[in-house]
């Protein structure tokens, strides 16, 4: 919480290029499941929360834009194309996995549901492995090391000791 107790939320970008951050109460989060979010995502759907009655700063780097229709612009980062920003008339929206912290920012309801795929009420069901698991059957993954920008700001990124 900042001095003025509004809530602060920080996040960005698969590499780090770009980060943002947050100051006062975040909107309705929601999952949109139209064509565009579909594509705008590469997944099955896009959760996104508003930050329109919020202030939102861009503090390292900024997002490049798609109009992805005459209403709307899609943010991403340029350098790892990480989706970041549904923009249109009426306020921006950020994917909620862009921010450190997403498990506190639910979803409250559903869009577009008529581009719904199929199959998405019944991923829930399907069975489960935690990835470390699968070093069985993907020997790398023992090795693993990610260069993925860690989920809390940082004075520089890359670091210096990236290998």
């Amino acid at each position: 919480m900042s001095l003025d107790n509004r809530p602060q939320y920080s996040g960005g970008c698969q590499c780090g290029a770009v980060r943002f951050h947050v100051e006062g109460a975040l909107g309705d989060a929601s999952v949109c499941h139209c064509r565009m979010c579909q594509k705008a995502s590469g997944n099955f759907y896009l959760p996104l929360v508003s930050v329109r009655d919020a202030t939102l700063a861009w503090t390292r780097g900024q997002p490049k834009r798609f109009q992805s229709s005459n209403y709307a612009y899609r943010g991403f980062c340029g350098n790892c194309g990480t989706p970041l920003t549904y923009e249109a008339p009426d306020g921006v929206a950020l994917a909620i996995a862009a921010f450190d912290d997403p498990a506190g920012i639910a979803p409250l309801i559903q869009w577009g549901t008529e581009a719904k795929l199929p199959y998405v009420d019944g991923i829930h069901a399907l069975p489960t492995q935690e990835t470390m698991q699968d070093v069985a059957s993907a020997p790398f993954l023992a090795d693993l090391v990610s260069y993925q920008h860690p989920d809390h700001d940082t004075g520089q990124w890359p670091s210096e000791d990236k290998a």
